[in-house]
């Protein structure tokens, strides 16, 4: 049972996805499965319940992910402990969202990489509402992404930066936002564009909840800067974080509707895993973050 093996066996347990597993880990799919054959053969316990339609960890499956992590974990602070003399070399993996990448990652990403030339950095970047899965799932080193209300026992987080939620129109389509007879939102008559997922999406409907409101929802879709693109087209009023519709290409197109619900605004925050802070790339990128705080 090697390193590499454990690598696959623990993304796989933490993406339950053999094909998105397979993409990541640039294996193909029949190897990954060979590779978790021999491992089933090798522990004596089948560790996955394969489903036409989902995969789910056994019991031994379980066990064995709680293994790897810590074998994983140690062979991380292990690399750690022989470099901290050494040039830093090697790969640092980070994920954010497309806005984060030009607006947040120039503040600390020149500096890094002057101060480590030697370091390899990876940049992903997608939908931010799954910033922690991949995190979890060792997809990536460090992520920039919002803060949940719970970041979890195991995650480490700086905070870099605040930005309010605001709902969005189309500047050239004003008659979108419908309104009663007392000026508020007519809900029911709205078409609202709003994240399929995510701590923007989860804000919202609380509010619709705690307000006893049944929105009219006209599309679904991942990440902010689809949202901006849609309202832009006129097809219905949007939320994003106001960071994000400061740094589109549209924003020029979009206004900030005002009297509209007042929702908890976005900390935006660098990210890791606590073991990921033995790691030497990951300390030497936490260190500029805390400076720069």
């Amino acid at each position: 049972m090697d390193l590499r093996t454990l690598e696959l066996f623990h993304h796989l347990a933490g993406s339950l996805h053999f094909s998105r597993t397979s993409q990541s880990c640039n294996i193909s799919p029949s190897a990954l499965t060979r590779v978790i054959q021999r491992l089933e053969t090798d522990v004596g316990k089948q560790l996955f319940i394969r489903g036409k339609r989902c995969v789910e960890l056994t019991y031994a499956g379980q066990v064995l992910k709680k293994y790897a992590e810590d074998v994983l974990g140690r062979f991380e602070r292990l690399q750690g402990e022989l470099s901290e003399d050494a040039a830093l070399s090697g790969q640092l993996s980070l994920y954010c969202s497309v806005t984060a990448a030009y607006s947040i990652l120039p503040q600390i990403i020149p500096r890094y990489r002057t101060e480590h030339p030697g370091v390899q950095i990876y940049l992903e970047t997608g939908d931010p509402a799954q910033a922690f899965g991949r995190l979890m799932s060792r997809d990536a080193d460090a992520v920039i992404a919002a803060l949940p209300a719970k970041p979890g026992p195991q995650i480490s987080f700086l905070n870099m930066a605040v930005s309010p939620l605001v709902f969005i129109g189309a500047r050239h389509y004003p008659d979108i936002l419908v309104t009663d007879s007392q000026g508020n939102p007519d809900w029911g008559k709205i078409p609202l564009i709003l994240a399929d997922k995510g701590l923007s999406r989860e804000r919202i409907d609380l509010w619709f909840l705690e307000n006893a409101v049944v929105p009219r929802i006209y599309s679904q879709v991942t990440g902010h800067e689809a949202i901006i693109a849609l309202v832009n087209l006129g097809f219905g009023i949007g939320l994003v974080p106001r960071l994000v519709l400061e740094k589109s290409p549209l924003c020029r197109d979009i206004v900030a509707l005002e009297n509209m619900p007042k929702l908890p605004s976005y900390e935006i925050a660098l990210c890791t895993r606590d073991a990921n802070l033995s790691n030497p790339r990951v300390r030497a990128l936490w260190d500029i973050v805390a400076g720069e705080s």
